[in-house]
């Protein structure tokens, strides 16, 4: 029995003192299409529409003065869907439910662009914290909140995404706990509300990876 709810997420897997429920963020590598092919697959051929309209968005969003700037953040999108999608096949580990790992994620991007538009562009990031159109009298209190604002922007990225990804699976977990104690009609249920679950979290792994990408985007191009 489960020590307390969370306890199914743990990395226990170990030899050696070595956890190895981490080494599998890396199997996200054996999923991405190889390019050496003569005949592009389907894989690769979807694979490339997704990339490409990927580009086109994160683009708009940093601006044409930094069209390169797209390749960090489609890779992180490529990163975090892959091991969204990996944590939901049974007995993989999902390194993106636990915020050491989503926080190690948005916390470099997020510091790296605050040092440098404080140190290249100073004076746009003190007319940041005051929105144009704000009183006079409003001016101390919104710099204030632009400031915590700004501050918990890591803070909220990597506990959204582990928040949305351990949502799931702790209620397929207790869904699959009920099932031994459920008669044969009850259990059909089960199975389907469980399949519906499942088609869920998929699409809660896709669209998760696109927002952590997309706002990372947009917080580094206001500092442009």
């Amino acid at each position: 029995m489960m020590a307390n709810l969370f306890s199914s997420f743990d990395p226990m897997s170990s030899i050696a003192e070595l956890s190895l429920n981490w080494t599998s963020t890396l199997l996200a590598l054996l999923f991405i299409p190889y390019l050496f092919w003569a005949m592009p697959s389907r894989a690769t051929l979807l694979w490339n529409l997704m990339i490409m309209t990927l580009h086109k968005e994160l683009k708009i969003l940093l601006g044409q003065a930094n069209p390169g700037g797209t390749l960090m953040f489609i890779s992180l999108f490529s990163f975090l869907m892959f091991n969204n999608l990996l944590g939901l096949i049974p007995y993989v580990f999902t390194s993106t439910s636990h915020l050491v790992m989503t926080l190690s994620l948005a916390l470099p991007i997020w510091l790296a662009s605050i040092i440098y538009g404080w140190f290249n562009q100073a004076n746009h990031m003190f007319a940041h914290l005051v929105p144009a159109g704000t009183p006079g009298p409003l001016t101390p209190l919104m710099v204030i909140i632009e400031t915590v604002s700004n501050t918990i922007r890591p803070g909220t990225l990597a506990v959204r995404l582990a928040a949305n990804m351990i949502a799931g699976h702790l209620l397929l977990t207790l869904l699959g706990n009920t099932g031994p104690h459920l008669n044969s009609n009850l259990l059909s249920i089960l199975l389907m509300a469980q399949l519906l679950l499942l088609i869920l979290e998929t699409a809660v792994a896709l669209i998760q990876s696109y927002v952590f990408a997309a706002l990372s985007t947009l917080y580094t191009s206001e500092v442009n």
